[in-house]
């Protein structure tokens, strides 16, 4: 028999023709977007804390936005709500062009990304309540709190996938394994229009790779990282969140693990220096891997693979019946363990043994003063690895 989560999924083909139809309009509209930007002068040049070494043009967020929206209206019914959604993507967008443009300063743009996201939260699309298991009571209502951290949930959410953006096809690939992720699970809860939307944002990460993955041709820009975290903010509360789920808060912290981390341990190091949080540095994940050896391919390859093993975990405790009725069952507990252990062995290799024992055991050794072990500092590279080319 079928379970009854996965029975869900098939009923669903508008998530597909969304995924499509995004896929295909963004693909199409990401050269129109190269040539907008050119000749508006929308363009990141080289220099600084960046890893590419000529101008390319960015607004490609543009096309992503477009793309989602040509999807999303003749699969969904888009509601008061969902129109909200849309609303606050598109001035979202329209404040990381402008960004993208002339810069803002940090505090207005945070006041704008504020506003975008109280447009939904104003319609009604909060987290009203998180459901925490093994815990009695296992329900904890917000009231009237859930307003202000619906907001602050989105504006966080926008700004870590900002953030992360800095390589060749890592924003739009590691959102794009979310939001499929997001899909699903929406899907398996019946959650359609939600997962609709997810899906039509997988489309258009998918549509927009083969412009952006490495070697480049157009970035994203904030225009389109902000629009992506808004969106999987969005999708997660109305998919996961807003839902009786024994693990709704667990799913989109699985899921957006890598780009939380990420951000995560770069605002904490900031604060260590006695920096803003706001400057900009060479501590992410991406510029750690490169220092270590890897080349930018292979870089984007480890993190999607880590992004690919949490959203697989994420799946497996939804669809997995470990338990039921208040009785373990042994064969999924034992699947859904083997999925956990995987993905704590990957985040242990890529949080861990690249990031923070390599260190440690440098200035142990004597091979590094403690001053030294700086964003800057080379590290050697795995010995089981062959060597990048030069």
């Amino acid at each position: 028999m079928v379970p009854d989560s996965l029975s869900r999924l098939v009923v669903a083909p508008s998530a597909i023709y969304a995924l499509l139809i995004a896929a295909v309009i963004t693909f199409a509209l990401t050269p129109v977007a190269m040539r907008a930007a050119w000749r508006l002068g929308v363009v990141d040049r080289p220099g600084g804390r960046r890893i590419h070494d000529r101008p390319i043009p960015l607004l490609g967020g543009i096309a992503i936005l477009l793309g989602i929206v040509v999807a999303v209206l003749p699969n969904l019914d888009v509601d008061r709500r969902y129109a909200s959604i849309l609303i606050g993507a598109g001035l979202i967008c329209l404040l990381g062009v402008v960004d993208d443009r002339f810069g803002i300063p940090p505090l207005p743009k945070l006041l704008g990304q504020i506003a975008c996201a109280a447009i939904p939260v104003a319609t009604g699309m909060t987290i009203d309540s998180i459901t925490i298991p093994f815990i009695e009571p296992s329900t904890v209502s917000f009231g009237v709190l859930a307003y202000p951290l619906t907001m602050i949930f989105i504006v966080a959410v926008a700004n870590v996938v900002n953030l992360a953006d800095g390589m060749d096809g890592l924003a739009a690939g590691v959102c794009g394994i979310s939001a499929l992720t997001f899909a699903i699970l929406a899907l398996s809860l019946g959650r359609i229009s939600a997962g609709v939307m997810a899906a039509a944002v997988a489309g258009a990460c998918l549509g927009f790779l083969p412009w952006n993955f490495n070697p480049a041709k157009v970035f994203m820009g904030d225009s389109g990282a902000l629009v992506l975290g808004f969106l999987l903010a969005c999708v997660s509360i109305q998919g996961v969140m807003k839902t009786a789920a024994a693990l709704s808060l667990v799913f989109p912290l699985v899921v957006l693990l890598v780009p939380i981390l990420d951000t995560s341990f770069v605002i904490l190091k900031r604060l260590k220096s006695g920096r803003s949080i706001a400057s900009a540095d060479k501590s992410h994940f991406h510029h750690r891997l490169l220092r270590v050896g890897y080349t930018q391919r292979q870089a984007v390859g480890l993190l999607y693979a880590w992004s690919g093993v949490l959203a697989a975990f994420a799946l497996a405790i939804r669809l997995f019946p470990y338990r039921t009725e208040g009785t373990w069952n042994l064969w999924p507990t034992i699947g859904l363990t083997l999925f956990g252990l995987i993905a704590l062995f990957v985040t242990y290799y890529v949080v861990v043994a690249l990031e923070i024992i390599k260190y440690g055991h440098l200035r142990r050794f004597g091979l590094l003063r403690r001053s030294a072990a700086t964003d800057e500092t080379p590290l050697p590279r795995p010995s089981f690895r062959r060597r990048a080319r030069a």
